[in-house]
């Protein structure tokens, strides 16, 4: 992905937690680091062989990013979490009491958001003016999960926009990730988010320990008759 200046801050521009008091730093780190690793998952499950593309992979790494999210909001390990549309738009909400902040997330440049991307959703809209009040209006939060070489994820922007050209907040948020593995197709896992570790450490963890001899049969007394009246 070619580089692009970030976009210029206005004048009233904040940090996320300067919205709302549910937008904490910690929070919407475990929120990025799911996204980031749910493409992570994406691209170790790809098989190009068999027909995958950018395209296939970014719709799974959708539906995995969502996943995760709804998985996590469900454990009851975050009570602050929450599914408000569980639609191909999905919306979740950070906060509780039913005063939370909607976000949704895309895929792309967190400068150069799409039509797509900036449009309001009503039940979103509804649960901002709820957070925020006033201060709703024309406001909404988002997720930039942005990609460079091989799809993989170069880093997470939490974005405050306001109408189709004002941005309020531009955070990039810190996912404090390792280097990339040697293998072509796995990237090392990031922070540990919901407690899963993704397909490849799966696939490892079920697999029986290499050099490992099998059981001896235990033979019966009718085994050693039947072996000696085939000797007769």
């Amino acid at each position: 992905m070619e580089s692009t200046a970030d976009p210029t801050p206005s004048p009233t521009s904040r940090l996320p937690w300067e919205f709302h008091p549910a937008l904490t730093e910690e929070r919407l780190r475990l929120c990025a680091r799911m996204l980031a690793n749910a493409r992570r998952d994406a691209l170790a499950m790809a098989s190009y062989d068999l027909g995958d593309d950018p395209w296939s992979i970014g719709c799974r790494a959708f539906a995995f990013g969502r996943h995760r999210l709804k998985r996590a909001a469900s454990s009851g390990e975050f009570p602050w979490l929450e599914v408000l549309d569980d639609s191909a738009h999905f919306v979740f909400v950070i906060g509780s009491n039913g005063h939370g902040v909607p976000v949704r997330f895309y895929r792309g440049a967190a400068d150069d958001p799409t039509d797509r991307t900036l449009r309001l959703q009503e039940i979103e809209a509804e649960q901002l003016n709820l957070a925020l009040g006033e201060a709703a209006d024309g406001l909404m939060f988002r997720f930039a999960v942005e990609t460079g070489e091989a799809g993989r994820v170069e880093r997470v922007v939490f974005l405050a926009l306001r109408g189709e050209d004002r941005v309020e907040c531009f955070w990039p948020v810190p996912l404090e990730m390792p280097l990339l593995s040697a293998g072509p197709s796995e990237q090392l896992r990031l922070i540990a988010d919901d407690g899963y570790a993704g397909p490849v450490a799966a696939r490892r963890e079920a697999a029986p320990p290499l050099g490992a001899a099998p059981k001896p049969r235990r033979r019966s007394v009718g085994d050693s008759q039947r072996r000696q009246a085939s000797l007769i």
